[in-house]
Order: C-alpha cells, then structure tokens, then sequence
C-alpha cells in the first residue's frame, strides 16, 4: 500500500539583502533607536538630578562661622557671551547632521528595495556633512575651553562659589557627553570610508544623528537653565 506524505517549509525570518544572516534594514533600524533610548535613560535623569540640586541650593543658606549667622551665599554668575557663539555652533552642526543621516537613509532604503546584484552605494553624499558635524564639534568644545578661561578670568573658578560650582559641573558634563558624539561621528565616518554596507552605515548615522540631536537639545536646556534661573 502506498503512503505518501507532505513536506511543509517554514519560511525563515526576512533578512538583509545585501547582509545574509542579519535581521532586516527596518528591524535593525528600530532596535538600535530603542537601544539609543534606553541609554540616554540615566543621561536624562541625571541632568535632571543636576537641575533641582541646583534650584534647591539657590534657596539654602550657609553658616558664616564667623558671624555664627546664616547668610545666602548664592552669587549669580553673568555668563560669557561666547557660550551665544557656541550654541550658534552646535545647532548649525545639528543641521549638517541631520542632512547626513537622511541621505544615508535615502541611500539604504534604495538600496534595500533592489535585488541583489553587488551593486554599490556611494557614501559621497553623507561624508562631507559627516565632516562638518565632526568640526563643528570639535569647535565647540574648544569654544567651551575659551568660555571656562573667560571665567577663570573675571574670578569664577569651580570652588569659588556654589553657583559658578554648578556653571562648571553642568556644562562640563554636557562637554563629556558630546566628545561621546564626536567619537560616533568619526565610528560613522569611517564606515562610509571603508565602504561598508549601506545598511550598516545608515544605522550608525541614524542612531550618531539622533545622539547629536539631543545634546543640541540638552545644550540649550542648560544655557537657559543657566542664564534665566540665577
């Protein structure tokens, strides 16, 4: 008696064209957007943290221990007219940035919807606003070095005061967290160099541009913080 029997075939999940094994453009896309939030998380929180110690101990005063007396030892400190100069910078930065990743995934969408056939994607179009980012960046930190010189000279270093303390500790750590950004930066750059995939590289600007972004965003956050909340 004859038997017969059927073979079924699972399709297995959708991947990359031009990398097999790798989850597909989108999915690798909004994984890395997911883990770039949950990252900046704690970044998040501890300017936040920053922002009410720092309202907080406007509102508190010390002992002079030789009056034996409270008094409010909180001294505003007038900011450099160069940290305008360095917002202007960083924001102009965040134009070039956000060209580069749209045409990085202008080039990745394109090249995920063609067939597989060795082609290609020039990285020409995003590598110079990489570039400009890169400088720009890099500009304004040394601009931030000229801002804390500036204030070393009018008489305001970390120890002088509690509110001069927090000039240097807000944007100080703002400095740490865009050298993070810069370092990406030049990671992204060199990918479009090394011709890696499109895929790839749109990925890394993508998740590089959207990191810029929000320290633009943070940077102007604490300039106002700064300058309106003395």
């Amino acid at each position: 008696m004859a038997s017969f029997s059927t073979t079924v075939t699972l399709e297995g999940p959708l991947v990359s064209r031009s990398a097999p094994g790798l989850p597909d453009y989108r999915t690798r896309l909004r994984r890395a957007r997911l883990g770039l939030l949950v990252a900046l998380t704690p970044v998040l929180m501890l300017f936040v943290s920053f922002t009410s110690a720092y309202v907080v101990r406007q509102g508190l005063p010390t002992l002079d221990p030789r009056t034996n007396q409270l008094v409010r030892d909180w001294i505003p400190v007038n900011l450099p007219v160069l940290l305008l100069v360095n917002t202007a910078v960083l924001l102009v930065s965040s134009i070039g940035m956000e060209l580069a990743r749209r045409q990085t995934r202008l080039s990745a969408v394109a090249a995920t919807a063609k067939p597989a056939s060795g082609l290609s994607v020039s990285a020409a179009g995003e590598t110079p606003w990489l570039a400009m980012t890169i400088a720009l960046g890099l500009l304004f930190l040394f601009g931030q070095w000229m801002a804390w010189k500036q204030l070393a000279a009018s008489g305001f270093y970390v120890s002088t005061t509690p509110s001069s303390s927090f000039v240097y500790l807000l944007t100080g750590a703002h400095a740490i967290h865009l050298m993070g950004g810069v370092v990406a930066l030049v990671v992204a750059g060199l990918f479009a160099l090394l011709h890696r995939s499109v895929t790839t590289r749109s990925v890394v600007v993508d998740i590089a541009g959207w990191y810029w972004h929000f320290m633009a965003a943070l940077w102007v956050y604490i300039l106002c913080l700064l300058e309106f909340a003395k």
